[in-house]
């Protein structure tokens, strides 16, 4: 039977995530002094932020935040934001202008099996692909509602944060770029 897992590191979240495929960074966040991973998935580039951090060990964590965040360019419709909070069980999307943030938190608080951690990653892939999706038919429908014409999105290229970009007028839609 194998060890249960009950503290993450960074070196571990980066060999679980090479182990299945994902290029891996090691960065250190200058304002927090914390070290932190950056990969990306379907286009988007996201972040593997560390949590809380276990008594007495520096360098173990009990949890993670997996986040990926575009930057609105204007107004974005709250219930734009809902629909796909209430549809999606795991993932959570927020937007605090400028900024729209999808997350998915990571815990092995009292014990996970090793293919949790591999779960999580296969969940969180799938999940950012489904927004890219979401996104894509969603956007064009506030275009049509407002008289105005969307672009069609596309993801932006892998480690790169892609925008949510408005334009100028104030019936126009945001678009991914």
């Amino acid at each position: 039977m194998s060890e249960t897992i009950t503290r993450l590191t960074i070196e571990g979240l980066r060999d679980s995530f090479q182990s299945v495929g994902y290029r891996v960074e090691t960065l250190t966040d200058p304002v927090a002094n914390t070290t932190y991973l950056r990969s990306a998935t379907a286009g988007l580039g996201f972040e593997i932020r560390p949590g809380n951090q276990l008594v007495g060990e520096e360098q173990s964590f009990v949890d993670a935040t997996l986040v990926t965040t575009l930057q609105v360019q204007g107004e974005l419709p709250l219930d734009l934001v809902n629909r796909w909070n209430t549809t999606r069980r795991f993932g959570r999307l927020q937007y605090s202008q400028p900024f729209l943030m999808f997350c998915l938190d990571v815990s092995v608080a009292g014990g996970v099996a090793p293919n949790f951690v591999r779960a999580q990653i296969e969940i969180w892939d799938r999940l950012v692909q489904e927004l890219i999706a979401y996104l894509r038919e969603e956007l064009p429908k506030l275009a049509v509602r407002n008289g105005a014409t969307a672009a069609a999105p596309q993801p932006a290229a892998p480690a790169q944060q892609p925008s949510l970009e408005r334009a100028a007028e104030a019936e126009a839609v945001p678009t991914i770029q």
